[in-house]
């Protein structure tokens, strides 16, 4: 099983890119940072590389997905109560995020999600595992 997981991000522009998560509170791993990468730190076992479309078109022969047009992922954090979720998701429209869609509150998990400067689509949810519809 996996330790940790490392999720790769092409960015149009690193430094903008690195300036815009500052802003929502991440902080990044100097040791996994250049002028082509860097490593922003999501929790103890969770990264995710930005990495410049140039340097990530090297680990792919594929075109590199244009995020503003078409989604292959949604990245689903969870945090630890709505309050949170708001306030991670109003920090990124205050740097320049947008949300593509309204906040859903399925009374068991909340959750809204934050559209970055590149197109990638964040989901940050919380759940109460203990109200979970019974089936």
């Amino acid at each position: 099983m996996a330790n940790q997981i490392f999720v790769n991000f092409p960015v149009k522009d690193l430094k903008k890119s690195i300036e815009y998560f500052k802003q929502l509170g991440y902080t990044f791993n100097p040791m996994f940072t250049d002028e082509n990468a860097t490593c922003m730190i999501i929790d103890e076992n969770i990264f995710a590389m930005l990495l410049t479309e140039k340097r990530f078109s090297h680990f792919t022969k594929k075109p590199i997905a244009d995020a503003f047009n078409t989604t292959e992922v949604l990245v689903a954090l969870s945090l630890n109560s709505n309050e949170e979720v708001d306030a991670i998701v109003n920090k990124g429209l205050k740097a320049g995020g947008k949300e593509p869609r309204p906040a859903e509150d399925m009374g068991f998990m909340y959750n809204r999600a934050l559209e970055d400067i590149d197109g990638h689509i964040w989901e940050y949810f919380y759940m109460e595992v203990t109200k979970f519809p019974q089936q």
